[in-house]
């Protein structure tokens, strides 16, 4: 399992290492400013935007839930939320430009609705199977005995 994980690391390094080749032999300095600035952005708005409303949020809303759809909830909020700030240049068509139809030539705001929607059932159906797996709001059988687990 070790030498797996070492193969796996390896190739991360090299697959990461030709990406980097491939970005400095190919852009241009202005181009590189701009990414290491997108970049950097990604991470202070992650860190200090996302990864705080996610804890807001989990401390206020996620009490209120029932137990079993409190990881589902949490899970479904980062994952909508990552993609959401990683998805703001395109659903504020930021960069499009008359002369060139081909970019930004969809509605990006309907593929969110449809991501958020499809996060929202995903959430929901996870909920409701730990719920049945766990013996939901239901409790203890008659006479005191709880069901066998069901493996």
């Amino acid at each position: 399992m070790r030498v797996v994980r070492l193969l796996l690391g390896a190739l991360g390094v090299v697959v990461g290492a030709f990406g980097a080749w491939l970005l400095l032999s190919r852009q241009d300095l202005d181009q590189l400013t701009n990414a290491a600035i997108w970049l950097g952005a990604g991470v202070v708005l992650h860190d200090g935007v996302l990864a705080l409303l996610t804890l807001v949020l989990a401390a206020v809303l996620v009490p209120l839930l029932p137990r079993a759809a409190r990881g589902p909830a949490v899970v479904g909020a980062v994952v909508l939320g990552s993609v959401t700030l990683l998805a703001v240049p395109v659903l504020g068509r930021f960069g499009a430009r008359p002369d060139n139809a081909t970019l930004l030539d969809r509605s990006y705001t309907a593929g969110w609705l449809v991501l958020a929607a499809l996060t929202l059932v995903a959430v929901v159906v996870a909920s409701v199977l730990r719920s049945r797996r766990e013996g939901g709001a239901r409790g203890p059988r008659p006479g005191g005995r709880r069901r066998p687990h069901r493996a």
